[in-house]
C-alpha cells in the first residue's frame, strides 16, 4: 500500500520539506518494507534496502494540496526481485547539490499502483506518474 513516512509529513508542516525547491528524486529500490521510523535513505539502506537506480524529477509542480512531476526515466542493474518506488529529497530545503544519505529525508513509499512493483531488467524503465486527481501525492480528501 503506497504510504507516506510520518516525518516527511511533519517537515511538510515546518517546511523542512519544499517539493517544488528542493531536488527531489526517485529511486527503484529492492530489498525494502515500509518503516514508518525511518526518515533518511541511510535508514532504507540500513535496513537492506538496494537501490536499482535512481533519477530527478523533473516538472515538478504543487498546486491545490497536489504534487506531480513528469514521467521518469531510470537506468537499471538487472534483476529479477520486484521493485518498489521511494520518492526522497535528496538536497537542502533550498535546492542545491545532493546531501549524505543520512541527510536525504524519506517522503514516500509507492508499492502498488499501475505497473509496480516494477521487476526491472538491464537497461531504462520508465515510471509514468498516474493521470488521476491524486497525481503522485495528494495531501487532504
Amino acid at each position: 500500500m503506497n504510504q507516506s513516512y510520518p516525518a516527511f509529513r511533519t517537515a511538510l508542516m515546518t517546511g523542512a520539506v519544499d517539493l517544488d525547491t528542493a531536488v527531489i528524486k526517485v529511486a527503484l529500490v529492492g530489498g525494502y518494507t515500509f518503516n514508518a521510523g525511518h526518515t533518511s535513505m541511510a535508514d532504507l539502506t540500513g535496513a537492506g534496502g538496494v537501490i536499482n537506480g535512481s533519477a530527478t524529477l523533473t516538472g515538478v509542480t504543487v498546486s491545490g494540496g497536489v504534487f506531480d512531476a513528469a514521467d521518469v526515466q531510470l537506468t537499471t542493474n538487472a534483476s529479477s526481485n520486484p521493485h518498489i518506488l521511494v520518492i526522497y529529497q535528496a538536497s537542502a530545503v533550498t535546492g542545491g547539490s545532493d546531501v549524505t544519505p543520512a541527510n536525504q529525508r524519506l517522503c514516500l513509499y509507492l508499492d502498488s499502483g499501475d505497473n509496480l512493483p516494477v521487476v526491472p531488467g538491464a537497461g531504462t524503465v520508465t515510471i509514468a506518474w498516474p493521470n488521476s486527481a491524486a497525481k503522485i501525492y495528494r495531501i487532504g480528501a
